[in-house]
């Protein structure tokens, strides 16, 4: 893999410590910078940051796509880049720390920074095991978002965006797009770039 910059760097471990999706007006406020332009395009290319920007010009959202988690887990181990001054040879002894103590206690990377399970986790959980007849079956987000009537829209978003770096949880899109409703478009959740529409929960 090509070798990243300064900037790329620290969007990705920015991205890392959010463990969301984060618009560039949210990355600048937070890192002091934009991941625009050619930093941007490689890091899509490279497969590791899924951007999208919806219509009218609003700012690109960022999230770190499945590669972009491994090469964090990778960059916990790495030496410190050159010409990262200070604040970066910092950086990198609190991300060799952290290496440190993934080892010893068994976890992985995102359980790191993701919250722990809110209650609004909880009540999805709870609203899926009601609607699924068995623990990994699909169920909607559509059938999934009307048994959790009342839970505000953002709130549920945000349970999914969490709940979909679990281990027993999987959001994916519809492969037949042929077969959903509106209400279906409605429901779906951008994760990574893409609309996703079928949730499924394994057995805990």
């Amino acid at each position: 893999m090509r070798e990243l910059g300064i900037k790329q760097r620290a969007a990705l471990i920015t991205l890392m410590a959010e463990a969301r999706e984060v618009s560039n007006n949210e990355l600048e406020n937070l890192a002091g910078f934009r991941l625009d332009g050619e930093e941007r395009r490689v890091l899509n290319e490279l497969g590791l940051v899924a951007s999208v920007r919806e219509r009218n010009n609003r700012p690109y959202r960022h999230e770190l796509t499945d590669a972009g988690w491994d090469w964090c887990a990778t960059e916990l181990t790495s030496s410190t880049p050159p010409r990262s001054q200070s604040a970066g040879g910092a950086l990198y002894a609190l991300l060799g720390g952290l290496a440190r103590f993934l080892e010893r206690s068994g976890l992985r990377l995102n359980e790191i920074f993701e919250a722990g399970e809110l209650a609004i986790d909880r009540r999805v959980r709870a609203a899926y095991t009601k609607l699924a007849p068995e623990p990994r079956a699909w169920v909607g987000l559509a059938a999934l978002r009307s048994a959790l009537n009342g839970e505000p829209r953002g709130e549920v978003d945000e349970a999914l965006h969490r709940l979909n770096r679990a281990a027993d949880v999987n959001i994916i899109p519809e492969s037949n797009q042929k077969v959903l409703t509106q209400d279906d478009h409605e429901a779906a959740i951008r994760i990574g770039g893409e609309d996703r529409h079928l949730i499924a929960i394994g057995a805990r």
